[in-house]
């Protein structure tokens, strides 16, 4: 089947791509949207269904779109619907790595989670799947591979941050991994 993955993200993409083999995924970029999205719900939920009611919408397709958000308990589960952009516009990964280990320094509970909501649309059918996967923050940034937060966390079970795992290892315990995971379910 082609399905169209609301994102240009090529480190989303290429995830998605690996979990999903038996299907085609194409990327907003292969089908000619350039738009930017609006993301203005206030949950992951939200946003989710507004980017794949948005391709839906234009292009009559099958798709999905997913958000995610990390969650960190010390922080009352901020950035939550935040995450990208919790330092400001634009967007600044490494911005945003910063601003986490600023505001949990001397902070003994460094529980987070994160949390990836997919929403897919097929023949104007809208479901939504979750995945989640707990862990904690680092006290300082380690690895480089992933993208985002990876270098800060660390997964439930592991003694090493989503950028030190390889991407194999990453792919198969991944919040995102266990969303596409769902939606195979149901495809």
């Amino acid at each position: 089947m082609k399905l169209v993955f609301a994102s240009n993200n090529a480190h989303k993409l290429q995830e998605v791509r690996a979990i999903l083999t038996e299907h085609e995924i194409l990327s907003l970029e292969d089908i000619g949207c350039h738009a930017d999205i609006p993301e203005t719900a206030d949950t992951l939920e939200g946003n989710s269904l507004l980017k794949a009611q948005y391709i839906y919408d234009h292009y009559h397709c099958p798709c999905f779109a997913d958000d995610t958000g990390l969650e960190i308990a010390a922080l009352g589960n901020a950035p939550g619907v935040y995450t990208a952009r919790w330092a400001g516009e634009p967007s600044n990964p490494a911005e945003n790595r910063k601003k986490a280990l600023r505001l949990l320094q001397g902070q003994a509970n460094r529980a987070a989670r994160f949390r990836t909501v997919i929403t897919i649309i097929r023949d104007g059918i809208t479901e939504q799947v979750e995945g989640i996967v707990n862990g904690s923050i680092a006290l300082s940034e380690a690895g480089d591979g992933g993208f985002g937060y990876d270098p800060l966390f660390i997964p439930e079970d592991y003694d090493r941050t989503f950028a030190e795992l390889p991407a194999k290892v990453k792919n198969t315990i991944s919040h995102r991994a266990r969303a596409l995971q769902a939606l195979k379910q149901i495809l």
